[in-house]
């Protein structure tokens, strides 16, 4: 074998190795460039459920949507109107001024309060003055609205006067509780039928009232001109 062949043989050994480890490198470095394209695609996958996405903008477009009815609705005063007739208190529901409800419902319970109340007097005194004015002994109704052991020997004219306007005062309350029962169901009424009417009346802030001067003319004619006289106006900005 010759020198030259000699050097190429160990040209051959030496390169061998390098190539080896080169190669095996370049896998190595394509291997961890396909784990990281993967992990990257993995990371940018989302798992995306879109039943509920579609049920949380159902949700806040309903909420939205009820938002602006309640800012815009404008209320039908004729419609409130017979709403209240119908039923009290279905006008305030109508025109959604729930608060107003304890106020008409209050009313219509101290109404009845007032008139079961009275009614009961005036049946009673009633019945009293009726046993008292008789001349039966045994119809003595009218001892229980008198003190224990009261005797009033003697004194029945005077107690015929008394039972006879205690009579007359609680009939007249007794009417005049189904008078404001009466009062109660038309005031609601006629509040269902205003506060719908009133419901588009403007209270911005753009309202305003000015006083200004001006110049106004009279009607009069001097040297044949219409003659003129300073004033004040009242301007309403709305």
């Amino acid at each position: 074998m010759t020198p030259r062949h000699t050097l190429l043989l160990w040209l051959a050994l030496f390169l061998a190795p390098c190539s080896l480890l080169h190669i095996s490198a370049q896998e190595e470095k394509s291997v961890l460039r396909k784990e990281t394209i993967r992990t990257a695609r993995n990371a940018d996958t989302l798992v995306v459920d879109t039943a509920s996405l579609l049920t949380i903008s159902d949700n806040l477009m309903k909420g939205i949507r009820a938002h602006r009815d309640l800012a815009t609705f404008k209320p039908d005063p004729i419609r409130a109107m017979w709403l209240g007739l119908v039923l009290p208190g279905a006008g305030q529901i109508y025109n959604r001024k729930y608060w107003k409800l304890p106020i008409v419902y209050g009313g219509f319970l101290g109404c009845v309060y007032a008139l079961t109340w009275n009614g009961q007097m005036f049946s009673d005194y009633s019945q009293a003055f009726l046993d008292i004015m008789d001349s039966d002994p045994s119809t003595k109704s009218y001892e229980k609205m008198l003190p224990p052991r009261y005797d009033i020997t003697g004194k029945e004219e005077r107690f015929k006067g008394i039972f006879k306007s205690k009579k007359d005062t609680f009939r007249r309350f007794r009417d005049l509780s189904i008078f404001a029962f009466g009062g109660v169901y038309l005031l609601s009424v006629i509040d269902a039928y205003v506060d719908a009417e009133l419901s588009t009346f403007d209270i911005s802030h753009d309202l305003s009232l000015e006083i200004q001067p001006t110049i106004i003319e009279t009607g009069r004619f001097d040297m044949n001109m219409r003659t003129t006289t300073p004033a004040v106006q009242c301007v309403l900005n709305f």
